[in-house]
């Protein structure tokens, strides 16, 4: 009897957990009756679909078009800076190879109305200190002055800076290093 009764109260902890887990899944639940659309309502739920995707597409390219202009802008501010003028030993005059750089210099520049830019005169160090100042700032007026007469930036929109020899590109003293530090520089100071 003993044994009958263990085995009862066995067989009840086992199935009792199982009956429980049952009616409390299921009870809380509403069985909902599926309730077919009309055409009409398929219709319009999938044109909101299709709108919302539209737009989603829309936005997507938008903001890649925003990149791209960044990126582009960005490049080209670089190359407008970064693009150097080169002058002959003793000289302050534009050479023809540099046309073409300040053109698109120019072309920056009136493409961007409201920037204000600094022309920078620099020199190699041979020579004396006031030298080397007084043409570093016949160089910068010489590219400024090109800019003005040739592509009709206002002079207004460019200030001039000599800094002679002191901000060599190349610090060796040879020739090579010598043409490199005998440069106009552009730095755009304002937009």
């Amino acid at each position: 009897m003993r044994r009958n009764g263990l085995i009862l109260l066995m067989v009840a902890l086992l199935v009792l957990p199982v009956f429980a887990l049952t009616f409390t899944a299921c009870g809380g639940k509403e069985v909902k009756k599926q309730v077919g659309l009309t055409d009409e309502e398929k219709a319009r739920l999938e044109a909101e679909r299709l709108a919302r995707e539209k737009a989603r597409m829309e936005e997507e390219a938008r903001m890649r078009a925003l990149e791209l202009e960044k990126q582009r802008l960005a490049a080209a501010r670089e190359a407008f800076e970064n693009e150097l003028v080169h002058f002959e030993f003793n000289k302050s005059d534009i050479l023809p190879e540099y046309e073409a750089v300040l053109a698109r210099k120019a072309e920056y520049m009136k493409a961007l109305a409201n920037i204000m830019v600094k022309v920078e005169g620099h020199c190699d160090e041979r020579g004396t200190e006031a030298y080397n100042l007084a043409l570093g700032d016949r160089r910068a007026k010489a590219a400024k002055g090109f800019l003005e007469t040739n592509y009709g930036i206002a002079g207004s929109r460019m200030e001039t800076e000599s800094y002679g020899e002191s901000m060599p590109l190349d610090p060796a003293h040879t020739e090579e290093a010598w043409a490199k530090n005998r440069r106009a520089a552009f730095k755009i100071i304002s937009e």
